[in-house]
């Protein structure tokens, strides 16, 4: 269980850090919610379903995108406003790190609960299904994003984050696509190996 209690020790050091003198703190609160909702979640439903420790690790590696995103604000992140300036990019690209996090991490999540409840009987289907439902996700997020825009003026749009670009909630998608197609290609094989530990222990 240590290994579990220091995850549970990182997210609350990213989480407190975050929240000290952020860009503001409605923005703050809104990016930042998600990485709460999710914690709550997963304390509550550890002893009943209990994911593997590579889908944790990866979790809080998402959470601190998220803690990162919400003291900066994602169009203000100091490392990629330099990245920004050293190859000439028109904005800060922060956002589509956060985005590929958004595909990456939810395909672990999805995957995991596939392969441990046994819901694909086919299992060709498994990698279609599971970008499927990280895409709707995405796709669910900007519809939150807009909305909260709406209601809140100006005060929502850093959290809207478009930076002027008419196109970036299509390529916010796109990145949470590319993201949860390469946590398929690239790390089905090792979630796999992680999968068949944690079930020999429990």
């Amino acid at each position: 269980m240590k290994k579990y209690y220091i995850l549970i020790t990182l997210f609350f050091i990213g989480l407190i850090g975050s929240a000290i003198a952020p860009h503001d703190y409605f923005t703050w609160i809104l990016e930042v919610f998600p990485a709460i909702i999710g914690f709550v979640i997963l304390a509550l439903t550890f002893k009943g379903f209990r994911f593997s420790y590579l889908t944790y690790c990866f979790i809080l590696i998402h959470c601190f995108i998220l803690f990162v995103g919400g003291h900066y604000t994602y169009a203000q992140v100091p490392l990629f406003n330099w990245v920004k300036d050293v190859f000439h990019q028109s904005r800060n690209n922060y956002d589509k790190l956060g985005h590929f996090a958004q595909g990456f991490i939810p395909a672990m999540i999805v995957r995991e609960i596939y392969i441990r409840k046994n819901i694909i009987q086919k299992k060709s289907w498994m990698p279609f299904l599971t970008v499927v439902v990280c895409m709707a996700i995405s796709m669910c997020y900007e519809f939150l994003e807009w909305f909260v825009s709406i209601a809140s003026g100006s005060s929502g749009d850093s959290f809207l984050g478009t930076q002027g670009d008419v196109w970036d909630t299509q390529s916010d998608m796109l990145f949470a696509t590319i993201g949860a197609i390469c946590m398929v290609v690239f790390m089905s094989k090792l979630q796999d190996k992680n999968i068949n530990l944690l079930t020999k222990t429990i």
